[in-house]
């Protein structure tokens, strides 16, 4: 898998604390910002498939907003069951404003 760059949206549009989706390729992904490093994982919950924008973000803890699983927005590291499986995270850069993430064209 090759991974490409997407540009997914201005960095001043995402407001600290505060939970964003994108989309690439059909697959819908979660940006948020917190302590002012831009993240990016998987935006459906591997619990069941809930929108993890529609959740709330408490420091670097996101949470689902079906059944309260908890993940690291850092790394997408599963911390709260029912959430047992980690959600995939990608590597965001931020270019002249623009944010950017890594993201493989066979994901």
């Amino acid at each position: 898998m090759s991974d490409t760059l997407h540009k997914l949206a201005r960095a001043d549009a995402i407001p600290e604390g505060r939970l964003r989706c994108a989309e690439i390729n059909g697959h819908r992904l979660l940006l948020a910002k917190v302590d002012g490093q831009l993240y990016c994982t998987d935006d459906l919950c591997t619990h069941e498939d809930a929108s993890l924008c529609s959740g709330s973000i408490h420091g670097y803890v996101l949470k689902c907003p079906l059944h309260n699983g908890c993940f690291d927005v850092r790394d997408g590291r599963a911390l709260e069951e029912p959430a047992e499986d980690d959600l995939r995270s990608y590597p965001v850069s931020v270019r002249d404003g623009d944010v950017f993430v890594e993201f493989g064209d066979d994901d």
